[in-house]
């Protein structure tokens, strides 16, 4: 289950990463790279992860 987690979640990163890589670089005039939003998808995928593991899925108590 956790390998179709990373691989929805890198799907997501990565094609999102690639539009916000692509309209960020022609507003500012400079020329598209492929290899940036793949580091930063991999990167965002990979910090994604660690917050998941870092914040915890306890049920809150009810304090009424």
């Amino acid at each position: 289950m956790t390998g179709v987690k990373f691989f929805w979640t890198f799907f997501w990163a990565f094609l999102l990463t690639q539009m916000l890589n692509y309209v960020v670089s022609s507003m500012n005039g400079l020329s598209f790279h492929f290899m940036t939003g793949l580091v930063l998808s991999v990167v965002i995928t990979v910090l994604l992860f660690v917050m998941t593991l870092i914040i915890p899925n306890d049920p809150v108590e009810d304090h009424h």
